[in-house]
């Protein structure tokens, strides 16, 4: 585990794989840590060197004054890969994690050589959904949305798991003002006109039981990009790598062969 200070937040990073190795970034979901992705990192393929972080307000991280804008949380994931050397990469976003991705194309194309939007959208919910979470958690703490949150996160059948519980536990352990920040970055967000100018490799993926980013809104968001592929895991909610691990692996092994990452 690293830290970096870039002034204004400190970010805890993870590097796993060769030092050679081609760069692919992961970004994770509100409410979530880096461990989101440890269910399909042994299932990759050998000689990625991939790059995973807490976002500000989250895990290990810093948690600056709230609200946060998106500006900066795509200055965040800019200025780490460049301190950490990290270019032309494949960036997998995944929920926020999809916006920052969108944002970062755009605003730094020299860091990405193509890009993975997962359960994301160009915009996600209204100004008033994210006001009444942001509401609730400074009311109650993350605690007061758990439940209605798994709910949209995962499908019934995993609701039904042990498991389900280590991921609750993650989400109530993030910090309020980090959540009910990075919820006021998503509200003031709008990417449909930029991301519509993005041209390069773009995967989309959703689950068809997502209850917080519905596979119509990833479909509509990834067609935006010409040449864009998009794929539905079914049977799986809002974190498909943790439902579905092994088929999410599969889809990103075949877009970086495909994307000739490798």
């Amino acid at each position: 585990m690293h830290m970096v200070d870039l002034g204004d937040v400190a970010l805890h990073y993870r590097i796993d794989g060769p030092e050679n190795g081609a760069p692919v970034v992961f970004a994770n979901s509100l409410g979530t840590d880096m461990r989101l992705w440890d269910p399909i990192l042994p299932l990759l393929p050998a000689g990625l060197r991939i790059l995973r972080y807490d976002k500000r307000g989250h895990g290990l991280s810093s948690c600056p004054e709230a609200p946060f804008g998106m500006g900066s949380l795509v200055s965040d994931a800019e200025r780490l890969m460049d301190h950490l050397g990290f270019r032309d990469a494949l960036f997998v976003g995944l929920s926020i994690g999809g916006l920052i991705a969108q944002g970062l194309a755009v605003k730094r194309l020299d860091l990405m050589r193509a890009m993975v939007l997962s359960n994301t959208g160009a915009k996600i919910g209204t100004a008033a959904m994210w006001g009444d979470r942001i509401a609730a958690v400074d009311a109650g703490g993350i605690e007061a949305l758990a439940d209605a949150t798994m709910d949209r996160w995962f499908s019934k059948a995993f609701l039904a798991t042990p498991e389900l519980a280590l991921w609750r536990n993650m989400l109530t352990r993030q910090p309020d003002a980090g959540y009910a920040g990075c919820s006021a970055a998503i509200s003031g967000t709008d990417f449909y006109t930029t991301t519509a100018t993005l041209r390069l490799p773009t995967l989309g993926i959703a689950g068809s039981e997502d209850g917080a980013t519905p596979p119509d809104l990833v479909r509509e968001t990834v067609d935006l990009v010409p040449g864009s592929q998009f794929a539905l895991i079914r049977k799986a909610g809002h974190l498909p790598c943790v439902e579905r691990p092994a088929e999410y692996a599969k889809l990103l092994t075949e877009f970086i062969t495909q994307t000739g990452h490798l």
